[in-house]
């Protein structure tokens, strides 16, 4: 059902960081028409989400060893019909075009005012959607809009192939006869597709996302 700004919107802000959690919690809670809960998982928002109905989760991007790409399925999968406002500090815009793709309403940058956050939670609760404007290559894209998933050349494949393994930049160098600096070059691609920014994050995401190009 549409929300208007006459209606109690009902938020749930997921965070594992306690002292902006709870700060942003205390602030938007001052707002009559805003009713919020908070935890920090998202074992604890599924569980939250199954005792009583949220309009907008407000989630975070990285949740230490969670990602948000990780929420909304399950989510769905539990019966939730709301609304998911992803609020973070950072996102590369493929994982952005990726979490819009997925079906969240809107991206959130925590650079942004508190009185931008409150906009941006209303226009989501309405049923509008929401990019930070520093996303500037998403702009006109729309939530569960078709997005191409970035391909590996065969190369960034092959250096993937021995991130797998486990093996060191000086032995894939050795592997595939090139330069130590050139796999650092191809690392930095791969995370930049990827939007990630460690190697155990890119080990991560590789399985989770990216099994059928491996």
């Amino acid at each position: 059902m549409m929300q208007t700004d006459r209606q109690v919107i009902t938020l749930l802000l997921v965070d594992d960081h306690a002292l902006f959690r709870e700060s942003v919690a205390r602030m938007l809670a001052l707002d009559p028409q805003l009713r919020i809960e908070h935890c920090e998982s998202i074992a604890s928002a599924l569980q939250i989400l199954s005792q009583h109905p949220v309009d907008v989760v407000l989630l975070d991007h990285d949740l230490g060893g969670e990602r948000a790409s990780q929420f909304l399925p399950a989510a769905r999968q539990s019966g939730f019909q709301g609304r998911v406002l992803v609020v973070t500090a950072w996102v590369s815009e493929t994982e952005a075009r990726r979490l819009l793709q997925q079906g969240v309403s809107g991206i959130f940058l925590k650079h942004g005012s508190l009185e931008e956050l409150m906009s941006s939670i209303r226009t989501v609760a309405g049923g509008g959607s929401w990019v930070d404007p520093s996303l500037t290559a998403l702009e006109g894209e729309t939530p569960g809009q078709e997005a191409a998933t970035p391909l590996f050349n065969d190369r960034q494949r092959k250096v993937l192939h021995f991130v797998l393994e486990g093996l060191s930049n000086k032995e894939i160098a050795w592997r595939l006869q090139i330069s130590e600096s050139y796999v650092k070059a191809i690392l930095q691609s791969l995370f930049q597709k990827t939007g990630v920014r460690t190697r155990g994050q890119l080990v991560r995401v590789a399985f989770e996302q990216y099994e059928d190009q491996l």
